[in-house]
């Protein structure tokens, strides 16, 4: 028998995700899943989950929610000051939940997303092979106040371990973003390779789930391209020099240069990453 949790309220932007939809691009169908694959997925092991259970993704404020029975949970990501009943949680750690306790975030102190794990996984319809939420191929794209999200119940575990696990955080603040060649970044001159390697970028308001923009321009000339595939990670360059770093929700192909690609790594520590913070690329070796 499935016991629920109540959404007393929803926060910015939480959804349910796994690691993502594949196999269906060539339907256009974009992959979605968790922005910060390596955050979801240790939130999961310390469970003893699967690291592809269903998570809630939280963006910047969190969510209210209240839970009907007892079940354990963890919570990963970013900070936004977890509070169970008014008292403070740490993340990476193991946490017991009884009965009506109610689960909720304050103030964002670093990162832009956290995720929070509940033994056995969110339980929710696969469609396509796959639990994540996207608007026009799921019914529900976020939280809404009223919403009732369903777990199988569990007994709170006592505090003995038996083994440990070495988290990593520095990559939620890191500046530097790994990347590769993409198809096109040897249509580029020499002039912005080289300014690609040196300068620094500016995370804008205009990012999402979908993709982030950068404030600053890289001059172009390029020609625009016959369409083909692009993946989460692929750096576009837009005729107006516009730079867009394509996120998991992004589509499956594009007609702009495809001038660098973000290592999975890089998509993690950039989907951490706030309107007004400063990222840099790390190149392969210019020659």
């Amino acid at each position: 028998m499935l016991a629920k949790i109540q959404v007393l309220h929803p926060g910015l932007y939480t959804s349910i995700q796994d690691l993502g939809r594949f196999c269906f691009g060539k339907f256009g169908v974009p992959q979605s899943g968790v922005m910060d694959s390596y955050s979801a997925k240790i939130a999961n092991l310390l469970l003893n989950n699967s690291e592809d259970a269903p998570v809630l993704e939280i963006t910047q404020m969190g969510p209210k929610l209240q839970f009907s029975e007892a079940t354990i949970i963890s919570i990963c990501g970013a900070f936004i000051n977890p509070k169970l009943n008014g008292n403070d949680i740490l993340n990476h750690s193991v946490i017991a939940v009884k009965k009506d306790d109610v689960l909720t975030f304050g103030k964002l102190e670093y990162g832009c997303r956290a995720y929070v794990a509940i033994f056995g996984g969110f339980k929710v319809d696969l469609v396509l092979n796959s639990a994540s939420w996207y608007e026009g191929v799921t019914n529900q794209f976020k939280l809404h106040k009223g919403d009732e999200l369903y777990f199988t119940p569990t007994a709170p575990l006592g505090n003995q371990h038996h083994s440990g696990l070495k988290i990593k955080t520095d990559y939620i603040k890191e500046m530097v973003i790994p990347t590769f060649k993409g198809p096109e970044f040897d249509f580029l001159t020499k002039a912005q390779q080289q300014h690609l390697h040196s300068a620094c970028f500016t995370i804008d308001k205009k990012n999402n789930r979908m993709a982030v923009q950068l404030e600053e321009p890289l001059e172009n000339d390029l020609k625009a391209i016959i369409t083909g595939p692009v993946l989460p990670g692929t750096i576009q360059l837009t005729p107006s020099g516009n730079l867009i770093v394509l996120m998991r929700d992004c589509q499956t192909t594009g007609g702009y240069p495809r001038i660098l690609q973000i290592s999975e790594e890089g998509i993690n520590s950039l989907s951490q990453k706030l309107a007004g913070d400063r990222i840099k690329f790390i190149l392969p070796i210019l020659k």
